[in-house]
């Protein structure tokens, strides 16, 4: 940890307990300065004030400087996107248009009536096996129900085998996990944890015959450390976090003087916690339910991409096409339906 970072739990949880916010935090800091110390008369005059200015002038360059780089830094991921989706587009186009090419080893050919039902009735007897041997949902659906539809394929074909022996070696890595809890997270013995792609909500009940207030209890929040609990008795909760929390985002209150609510902010927002501290038990995130986490408070792209992200990942798992490689194929399915008097004998769809 830096030494600029030392003090940052502390700092954060006096910050919290002024409810006028920053101008309320500062007064608090030059009244104790005035009271405890010589700040204001040790070092002359006008040294005091010289220094703050000082000190406000570093700092708030480093602010500024850290600002305009998480700015370029977003405006460079958005020219990559731009150029992933024009690449795409690109793609399709020339998917199409090489179907199209007279140099192409598709050539278009006179038929006589008779050859013409007869490629039709092949066509339509390969577009029925395709259906019977993979049912393949959208995007969006797989990534609500966390999975793909069930195949509506006979038992005995190789398929089958393929993703009942994929299942097993899923069953075999998800031994010992918990299933998560209505909010994709856990109920443990002393407190409750749930999550969305943004952040983490934990709910420690404190268990006090008296009304609690924040001068009761302690919270120390760290990129990756919590410890919290009542003063004076062993914390609640003491443990290293899986991954980074963003702490200018992180906060506590106490509900009813009863409840501790921390509320921390990922810095990963393209992934599911499998715990909230390592000494605990994980989760199994395969069955996370992306429906209550908040899927709608996103923006429509980055909702969008979170989706994708998930489907594919499974339709990999099953050693299915990815939405991308699914949607190649229905381009050139529509094109062939399209144009049934061409001879696609030839052509090689990869």
């Amino acid at each position: 940890m830096s030494t600029d970072e030392k003090f940052d739990g502390m700092l954060m949880a006096m910050a919290q307990q002024h409810e006028g916010g920053v101008q309320d935090l500062l007064d608090t800091i030059f009244s104790f300065l005035a009271r405890k110390t010589d700040f204001y008369t040790g070092g002359g005059e006008g040294a005091a004030e010289k220094l703050v200015n000082s000190k406000f002038k570093k700092h708030q360059a480093t602010a500024i400087a850290k600002h305009n780089r998480e700015q370029e830094e977003r405006a460079e991921q958005e020219r990559r996107r731009k150029e992933k989706l024009e690449k795409k587009r690109k793609e399709e186009e020339e998917a199409a248009k090489m179907m199209l090419d007279d140099d192409s080893p598709c050539k278009i050919e006179e038929v006589t009536d008779e050859l013409a039902d007869k490629l039709k009735a092949q066509w339509a007897n390969r577009t029925k096996s395709e259906a019977d041997s993979s049912s393949v949902p959208g995007p969006s659906t797989a990534a609500a129900n966390g999975e793909p539809k069930n195949s509506s394929v006979d038992d005995k074909k190789p398929e089958d085998s393929k993703v009942k022996d994929i299942d097993d070696e899923e069953d075999e890595s998800e031994k010992g996990k918990l299933k998560p809890n209505s909010g994709n997270g856990a109920d443990m013995p002393n407190y409750r944890w749930t999550q969305t792609l943004q952040e983490v909500e934990v709910r420690v009940p404190l268990k006090v015959n008296f009304v609690a207030r924040p001068k009761d209890v302690k919270v120390v929040i760290t990129k990756k450390h919590l410890t919290c609990g009542i003063k004076g008795q062993p914390p609640i909760i003491d443990g290293d976090f899986p991954h980074e929390v963003k702490l200018e985002e992180s906060t506590w209150v106490i509900e009813d003087g009863k409840i501790l609510l921390i509320n921390l902010e990922k810095v990963n927002k393209m992934q599911w916690w499998a715990h909230l501290v390592t000494s605990d038990p994980e989760i199994s995130t395969k069955k996370v339910n992306p429906e209550p986490s908040k899927l709608s408070d996103l923006d429509g792209e980055t909702r969008g991409l979170v989706e994708k992200m998930m489907y594919d990942q499974r339709q990999k798992e099953l050693g299915l096409p990815t939405s991308d490689e699914q949607k190649k194929q229905d381009v050139i399915k529509k094109f062939m339906q399209q144009h049934p008097e061409m001879d696609f004998s030839k052509c090689k769809f990869n």
